[in-house]
């Protein structure tokens, strides 16, 4: 079982600090939902792990099985098993999507992958996805729909088969029959002693995988944990409960979504699809 530490994270975007203070665990073998009023860190979180230059640590550590990866580049973390799903994958002209995932899986090999043995592992992972196979010769996400690039970024994740997957509302733009090829995708993957960190403002996706724990960010810090009971909480009465019961004011508050977690997702979604 590997582990992945987050302490004392301290993060700042354009010189203003996001995260801090924020410690997190996450296990090979469990899946975290992860959860908080918009502008509260959750994003931030997620980008920092995977290394992105544009978040910038200012104090803490990000430990993988106690090595200290804080200061590692983008394609070290990766080669290391871990994989952020986006939120907003972007477009990238001139560059075949078929030659970057094979380009991306020879990155985290030692030996290249036989042509026979990629379009086998090509075809099956967009077969399991519902994505025509002729999609691959097209260009990176260009052109796609919203729901094809999240679909996309699930691909990836078969392709590459990493130990930590981070999930940034993958399954916003979605319509239902896509979140639950989505969600079974992943509820696959959890038996196969991989982590997973998800964001999702749908409850709906929550309810459709195997979710071990909760966890509130606020603030730029984790406010509380819990398990099914916590999403089911805030889907029904949002984040007004957390100053009255836990004291905390939330900094920076928006208004949610009308089909996200605070105003019963799941129904909003379904009403939509009838």
């Amino acid at each position: 079982m590997s582990v992945l530490e987050i302490k004392n994270l301290h993060v700042s975007v354009a010189d203003k600090e996001i995260l801090k203070g924020l410690n997190l665990t996450i296990s090979s073998n469990e899946t975290i939902a992860l959860l908080g009023p918009n502008g509260n860190g959750k994003s931030t979180l997620l980008q920092t792990i995977m290394g992105n230059p544009n978040y910038k640590i200012t104090k803490g550590q990000i430990l993988l099985d106690n090595k200290d990866i804080t200061s590692l580049e983008v394609d070290e973390r990766s080669k290391l098993g871990i994989f952020l799903g986006m939120q907003y994958p972007s477009e990238v002209p001139g560059v075949n999507n078929a030659d970057f995932l094979k380009a991306s899986l020879n990155a985290h090999r030692e030996k290249p992958v036989s042509l026979f043995e990629f379009y086998k592992l090509l075809n099956n992972a967009y077969d399991r996805v519902s994505i025509p196979f002729e999609m691959s010769n097209r260009n990176l996400n260009e052109g796609f729909s919203g729901g094809e690039k999240k679909k996309n970024e699930i691909l990836q994740m078969l392709i590459l088969n990493p130990t930590f997957v981070m999930l940034d509302e993958i399954d916003s733009g979605l319509d239902v029959d896509a979140i639950q090829i989505v969600a079974s995708v992943i509820k696959e993957k959890q038996d196969g002693n991989k982590g997973f960190l998800i964001v999702s403002h749908y409850a709906r996706l929550y309810d459709l995988i195997n979710v071990d724990k909760a966890v509130v960010l606020v603030n730029g810090k984790v406010a509380t944990t819990g398990g099914r009971e916590l999403i089911k909480k805030i889907d029904s009465e949002g984040y007004e409960w957390i100053k009255k019961e836990l004291g905390i004011e939330i900094e920076k508050e928006t208004t949610m979504n009308q089909v996200s977690i605070g105003s019963c997702a799941t129904k909003e979604a379904l009403k939509g699809q009838k």
